[in-house]
């Protein structure tokens, strides 16, 4: 038997729980408390006459949580827990309950609106014989009042919305590209421009900013209302037909295309003016240019030029005296499109129209470092009004090199973050979020202290990434004179087979051993990715090293073609290989003399080389 006071307890919390319970019926209504009960596994505590199993299946319903299964043992704890819980209830109900008030009041609006538009369109038709006929009707007039409705509605701003470069001193590692930018748009006779760059560094801000900038200043053309028009190359259509364009613009004709109202029944063109007419007295500014049609863009060129477009149509009548004045003038003068022409590529220079790249300037945004990385990070964090463990941005400079793609991983770490009801990002949360995301760390092969024979760190560049590539390099004695062999693997491309059999010649000429007495093989580790013959230096040195047993420094990486006369002849891409070898950690990075840069900010050693007898001096150990 219970004594009188467990009795009252017991009493006490059976009667507070009944009561939550009725208010969640209250909230949810019958059906979806189950439903909601079904989903958390707990149909079977809810018919429990045990207090414990009640309070168990209260807590997960109220706070949405699966995995709190441990209440309090002491009567008073159970009391708070119940109180808590109950505060949380009144407080949905409350929100449901003022929710289900502003759902009536907007519904009288929508109707009294509605009324209000039955009333316009009823007498817009009794004046039908003298106004154009209106294409609204009350059904679509119900849909713009749906939509006008929609517009009320919204989510707070994305955090990719909060954390965007307000200002061009947040865009992190390029303050030359960026300077260069305003240059040449805030001058009084701004030009063309063409921004080279890799991904997700901050290309298309930059500009979008630059041009605020821009109408601040006295010497500028740009008036306080140029806008910024923007479109991406990779997502726009058009037709050759001229039926669409919605780049430049296009006529809609009366039969195929149909113009509006009384303009198709009257057998009239309807001129719909292009982004281009849109951008007249401000920029447009187009991504992944490169990208862009050829035929288009040799059309865009021609607008460049005219400062204009010109628009045609079979079925246009200049004499036709139901023609509206802003159409002949259409036809007859064309759309003003006096704009500033800002793209932005992945693109080389070389691999754009010949014809585009004449008509703009390059501007060069550079490849983001580990330690820019580690500053767009925390000043993510800062805006995010967030604590972050240290280490984080070091983690998560560790899987990328892309601005864009490292603010996402902070965002998803912020969000694990949330979810664990934490006021802190750690590396804990970074590591489940590049997990769920099925990242991998960027495959960079570290510079070493450590000497090796055979293996030397060339340098390669896709697009505008730079990256190390791993030469290495064995030599046997052959089994007979004379009859030796050369293996390499054929998926580092053509050019580095041509660049081996260079390199044969000038170990003979350095080394004075025939490799034809020699069984070797030259392997670029995973293939490789070498754009052109600019791994000849590289194989030379690991194929010397093999041959005479001398081992190569690892902290030194090296680019260049090497002739038949041991010279190092210039590559391209080199500011991209430096920026790579950075990357890895490497300490110096020898190019060619011909390709000498001024990289000062940059913290590595860069050392112009002459010929192969040079690199060795400087590469072999000993």
């Amino acid at each position: 038997m219970l004594d009188k006071r467990t009795q009252d307890e017991k009493g006490q919390l059976e009667h507070k729980v009944t009561a939550l319970f009725d208010l969640l019926s209250e909230i949810y209504g019958t059906e979806k408390l189950l439903l909601k009960a079904g989903k958390l596994d707990i149909l079977d505590i809810l018919e429990s006459e045990d207090i414990k199993d009640q309070l168990v299946a209260l807590q997960k319903i109220i706070l949405d949580h699966p995995m709190l299964d441990k209440v309090p043992d002491e009567f008073e704890d159970k009391l708070k827990l119940l109180k808590e819980l109950e505060d949380i209830l009144v407080d949905d109900l409350a929100k449901k309950s003022i929710k289900e008030e502003l759902e009536e009041k907007i519904n009288k609006k929508l109707e009294l609106r509605h009324q209000e538009y039955i009333k316009e369109i009823k007498e817009e038709i009794i004046n039908e014989e003298s106004k154009d006929d209106g294409a609204d009707t009350p059904a679509t007039l119900k849909k713009y009042i749906e939509l006008e409705y929609l517009e009320n509605k919204g989510l707070n701003v994305s955090a990719n919305n909060l954390l965007r470069p307000k200002a061009l001193k947040e865009i992190v590692g390029q303050e030359r590209g960026i300077k260069a930018l305003l240059a040449k748009l805030s001058s009084p006779y701004p030009q063309h421009i063409i921004i080279h760059g890799p991904p997700g560094v901050g290309k298309t801000t930059a500009a979008r900013l630059a041009l605020e900038i821009a109408k601040g200043r006295e010497s500028t053309p740009f008036g306080d209302d140029a806008k910024f028009i923007e479109v991406d190359a990779t997502t726009l259509r058009w037709d050759p037909r001229e039926v669409t364009n919605p780049l430049l613009g296009s006529v809609h004709d009366p039969i195929y295309q149909g113009a509006k109202g009384k303009l198709a029944q009257e057998g009239i063109p309807e001129p719909k003016l292009g982004l281009v007419t849109k951008a007249h007295g401000g920029v447009l500014f187009i991504d992944e240019i490169g990208e862009l049609d050829p035929i288009l863009q040799n059309k865009l060129l021609k607008v460049l030029e005219d400062k204009r477009v010109h628009f045609d149509s079979s079925y246009y009548d200049p004499d036709d005296e139901n023609v509206p004045q802003y159409i002949k003038k259409l036809f007859k003068d064309g759309a003003p499109a006096d704009f500033i022409l800002v793209g932005a590529t992945t693109r080389s220079p070389q691999d754009l129209n010949p014809a585009l790249r004449s008509r703009t300037t390059s501007i060069f945004f550079e490849p983001l470092t580990k330690d820019d990385i580690i500053k767009i990070i925390k000043q993510a964090a800062d805006k995010l009004d967030m604590k972050v463990a240290k280490g984080v941005a070091q983690l998560i400079s560790e899987y990328t090199i892309q601005g864009r793609s490292a603010v996402n991983i902070l965002i998803d770490a912020y969000n694990l973050a949330l979810y664990y009801q934490k006021n802190k990002i750690t590396t804990k949360e970074v590591l489940e979020a590049v997990k769920l995301s099925r990242l991998v760390p960027i495959n960079r092969k570290e510079a070493s202290n450590k000497s090796q024979v055979g293996r030397v760190l060339g340098l390669g560049v896709s697009g505008f990434l730079g990256s190390v590539l791993e030469v290495e390099a064995i030599a046997f004695p052959a089994s007979k004179e004379g009859k030796g062999s050369l293996r390499f693997n054929q998926t580092a491309g053509s050019m580095t087979k041509d660049s081996i059999f260079t390199a044969a010649s000038v170990i003979r000429k350095v080394t004075g051993k025939e490799i034809s007495d020699y069984d070797i093989h030259v392997n670029i580790i995973g293939g490789g990715q070498v754009d052109g013959p600019s791994a000849g230096s590289a194989i030379s040195v690991a194929i010397i090293s093999a041959l005479e047993e001398i081992a190569v420094r690892q902290d030194i990486a090296i680019t260049g073609e090497i002739s038949l006369h041991g010279k190092v002849k210039p590559v391209g891409g080199v500011i991209e290989k430096i920026y790579g070898a950075y990357q890895a950690g490497v300490e110096e990075v020898l190019i060619p003399v011909d390709n000498k840069v001024d990289l000062e900010d940059m913290k590595i050693k860069v050392s112009p080389v002459v010929d192969i007898q040079e690199v060795l001096d400087k590469m072999l150990d000993g």
